[in-house]
């Protein structure tokens, strides 16, 4: 974006009409981040056990303390990484279709 697009603040009609397209990628991005998620994990899982097969949850005892915050420090860095991808490829596309940037 060039520095006179920058400086250029988003009309309130813009960030009105991308508020449903920001929801919209937002669930979508939460549902592609926690597949990403799982199909990461059964395959960088110290656990081989194929019972469980889904990431620890923080209250599972079963699970040494280790596993279970190295699975949310994977999780949120995916997480975080889809979510930026779609957030910003969805700013982008919205700037193509009305030529106005959604955003702050």
């Amino acid at each position: 974006m060039s520095s006179s697009a920058a400086a250029k603040k988003p009309s309130t009609s813009a960030k009105v009409l991308y508020r449903p397209v920001g929801i919209v990628s937002s669930i979508v991005g939460g549902l592609l981040a926690s597949m990403v998620f799982k199909q990461i994990w059964k395959r960088v899982s110290p656990t081989v056990d194929p019972d469980h097969a889904d990431p620890p949850g923080p209250l599972e005892s079963e699970y040494p303390l280790k596993e279970i915050l190295i699975a949310a420090v994977l999780q949120g860095a995916i997480y975080s990484l889809v979510k930026a991808i779609i957030d910003r490829q969805g700013a982008k596309a919205f700037q193509k279709a009305t030529g106005e940037w959604p955003g702050s």
